[in-house]
Order: structure tokens, then sequence, then C-alpha cells
């Protein structure tokens, strides 16, 4: 348990019903007998814990100033979110009395929570490993339904478990080599150290095949819609959005500068960049919208061509698709879709099979973004595509960490070297520091084994007072 307390605001900043201060130490109860008085301008000398209790904070002693009415909550532990003694105070929701309210606490003896804080002492405490303290982030950060179920899961332990499964595993290997090592004489056989390590492997592997997705669900793509002007692509951008967000006229070059909106395409969080339409011009403004579409194809993780279906292709369109290909062939992780735009209008002069001359393996839909007409075929296939083809159980545990898949890939690594020593008849002691560094590996996900600089990089990014 720490000795200092720590207060935060831990809603977010602005106007709205209800903002809350949070105390988390050994101060905490102390400080609220300090502040909070009745409705009667009484102290209060008890509260249960987990109950509310609508009072006053008030400054100065009994004789003080009155800060704001709020709705107070002692939480006693070990049943609090820190393991700790906790306050909670429910003030009205502005800047003002919340930011009042704070600063009496830090004058009756709190200091300001740093970043993550509250979420830090719950893992140190034994509340939570510290897969579940970054999953606290990823709901609060959460954009889509799938991501959201994710972070809960990982949040209840989901990820947590099978990562103690597969650790159990390679624990239980790692006991046979030691009494193979220990215990030369009770002859204990090799061939079942081997079979466990292929069977801990496959567990692992197949763990480690969920990120890919897992990482996209949490964390989303960048698509940039590009094409030469007037080819409707501020026109695909709102009817994605299902809102006018961008400008849309028949003149050619409307829009000027990127805009980007975020969407939810079948569960997966897509930042949609609409794009200056790319073309020769002497335009100076132009000029720099088109430079900024360029390097928004570039930095992109998925392009969205927009062709205009009603005419035949023209110059700057097969410059556009020769770009196209060669940022596909320079970038293998890149993907890219075609659309042919305005179907409402005939006759059709640009079809799939002559894009499929240039651009073979990508696919194409054709559409209205006018009308609506086969959107819903988009969204499938820009969806299909973010996830690369999969058909993915958002309800099953997968990982969706950037850092856990490192940490599982090195553990798969060490565990294929154990397994190549095992197969080329080495001593147990080789096999043995191979699964020792695997576990270690693995506990760096859920903190069994964790330095200090890790957890000071991963809780600098949470919000303070979370």
């Amino acid at each position: 348990m720490y000795i200092d307390t720590i207060s935060a605001i831990s809603t977010g900043m602005g106007e709205g019903g209800i903002g809350i201060v949070r105390l988390t130490g050994p101060q905490a109860l102390p400080i609220l007998h300090n502040i909070f008085r009745t409705p009667g301008g009484k102290r209060k000398t008890r509260f249960e814990s987990h109950r509310l209790y609508y009072g006053q904070i008030v400054s100065g002693g009994d004789t003080g100033e009155l800060l704001d009415e709020v709705m107070a909550v002692y939480l006693a532990p070990p049943r609090t979110y820190t393991r700790e003694d906790m306050v909670e105070l429910n003030c009205h929701g502005g800047i003002v009395p919340l930011e009042r309210v704070l600063n009496l606490t830090l004058q009756q003896g709190a200091r300001l929570a740093e970043p993550g804080e509250f979420t830090l002492r719950a893992f140190l405490n034994g509340r939570i490993d510290l897969a579940q303290a970054e999953a606290v982030q990823d709901i609060v950060r959460s954009k889509t339904g799938p991501g959201l179920e994710q972070a809960l899961g990982q949040l209840a332990g989901n990820l947590s478990r099978r990562i103690a499964n597969i650790r159990q595993g390679l624990l239980s290997s790692l006991a046979h080599l030691e009494a193979m090592i220990d215990f030369p004489e009770d002859d204990v056989p090799p061939a079942s150290v081997s079979a466990q390590l292929y069977e801990t492997m496959a567990e692992l592997e197949k763990l480690l095949a969920t990120a890919d997705a897992g990482i996209i669900y949490r964390q989303g793509i960048r698509a940039a819609i590009v094409g030469v002007p007037n080819v409707g692509k501020s026109s695909l951008l709102n009817a994605l959005l299902r809102a006018d967000r961008a400008i849309v006229t028949p003149i050619a070059g409307t829009t000027r500068d990127v805009i980007e909106e975020t969407v939810n395409l079948r569960g997966v969080p897509v930042v949609l960049v609409d794009t200056a339409g790319i073309t020769a011009t002497e335009d100076v403004v132009e000029a720099l919208g088109i430079e900024r579409s360029r390097q928004a194809l570039s930095s992109a993780d998925l392009l969205l061509l927009v062709l205009d279906g009603s005419r035949q292709l023209e110059a700057g369109d097969l410059e556009l698709i020769e770009a196209v290909g060669g940022e596909l062939a320079r970038e293998s992780g890149k993907k890219a879709c075609v659309i042919l735009n305005k179907s409402d209008l005939a006759p059709r002069l640009t079809g799939p099979d002559e894009i499929k001359r240039y651009l073979p393996d990508l696919p194409v839909v054709s559409l209205s973004a006018r009308t609506g007409e086969r959107l819903d075929e988009l969204e499938e296939t820009l969806a299909r595509l973010a996830l690369g083809g999969q058909n993915v159980a958002t309800h099953s545990v997968m990982v969706t960490n950037e850092r856990h898949r490192r940490a599982l890939a090195q553990a798969a690594e060490h565990l294929q070297a154990a397994i190549l020593s095992g197969e080329a008849g080495l001593p147990a002691d080789f096999i043995s520091i191979d699964l020792r560094l695997a576990m270690e590996n693995l506990g760096e996900i859920t903190g069994e084994s964790v330095q200090d600089s890790l957890l000071k990089e991963i809780f600098e990014n949470f919000c303070i007072g979370k």
C-alpha cells in the first residue's frame, strides 16, 4: 500500500450533468471528514462503505465557503478499484466547480495523480494484472462494438487465462526437464516433454494468429479516398458517414484539403481520408491540397481508388492506377479497392473487366454514392480487406495489443528453439533455458515479469484520474 494520497478529476473536462473527483490512499477518508458537511452544515463523523451521502463541500472549516453540492461515497478496501481507501465526490459537471473541489483536496494533503496512477495502483496492489490494466484504457478508447467487446473480455481476464494456460504448459515441461537434470537415474522419458512442447506451441500459435484482426478492431485503419477531380470522392465520404461532412458541387476541385472522419464498417473503425483530386494545376492552393493527397496515399493502410464509371478512363485515371499499383508493390501490407462510381448514370463506359486489365488482383465495386446503390457491398468489401479476408468471431479471445503480439512472438521463437534443441538431442539444460525465456516473455503480458520503465511507458498514455 502507498503512504501518499492522490486526487484527480476522473470525468472529461467540460460541461455535463455530473463530474467526479476521485481520491485514493490513507488520507482519503480524513480529507472527506474535513471538507464534507451535511445539508444542515454539520460535520459527518462516520461514513459507511459503498453508500452515497448527499451534502456540501466547503473550504476553510465549519464557516468556510460553499464550493458545491455533491453526492459523496467512501469505499473501504479491499472492495475498491485500487484496494485502498477511496473517496468519490460526485459534483456538478463543469470546469469551475470540479477544479475548485480538486484544489481543495490538494490543499488538504493529497497530491495530483499522475496519468493512469489509479489503475497502476490497482495493478501493483494485485487487484488486476497488467493485461487487464491495459484493457481499462482500451475500453475508454474503443470506437466500435467489437472493439469494446474485446476490451471488456480482456478486463474480465479472458486473455490472461489463456496466457496462464500456456505458461502452465511451459512450466509442466520445465518441471519434466528439471527432473531429467536432477534425477537422471529415474530415466524420465524425453518423448513426453517433446509432445507437451508441441501442444503448447500449437496453443501459442493459435492465440498469436488472432493478432492481426484483433489489433485492427482495437486501433482501426486509415483509408485514403483518391481519384481525379469530380469522380465523387466527397460524395462517397458523405455516403459512408451517412452525413453531409464534405462539400459537394459539380465544380471540379471543390475539395482543397484533406478531410478525416471515423466510420464504423462492420465493427472495424476506419479513418476515412477524403483527398483533393489529383491532377495537374497551376492554382497554388489546389496544388498544396494535391500534395497532401499524395502524402495521404502513401501513409494510408487502405486505398480507395474512385473512378467515374460513366466515362472512359482518361490520362489522369491511368496515372493514378499506376500510382496505386506502385504503392501496393512497395508496401506489401497495404490493401486497395477500386470503386466505379456514378452507376446511376448511363451509359456505363468503364467496367470491372477493364479495370482488371490494370489491377487484376483488386476487388472492384460499382456503385452510386449519390443514391447509395450497392453501398452495403462496398462496406462489406472494405471490412473484409481490413481484416485480411478473415472471418473472425469477435466473441472469442483475441490479441488486440501490439505489445502483447511482440511478447507472444518472442515466446514462440524461444519455444521453437527449445523444440529444435530437443530434436537435435541437446542436453536438457539447453532446452530449459529457452523455456524460461518464453515464460518470461509471457509474463511481460500479464505483469509477472515487468520492468519499471515498461510500466511508465504503458501508464503515461492513460488519462489522469483513470
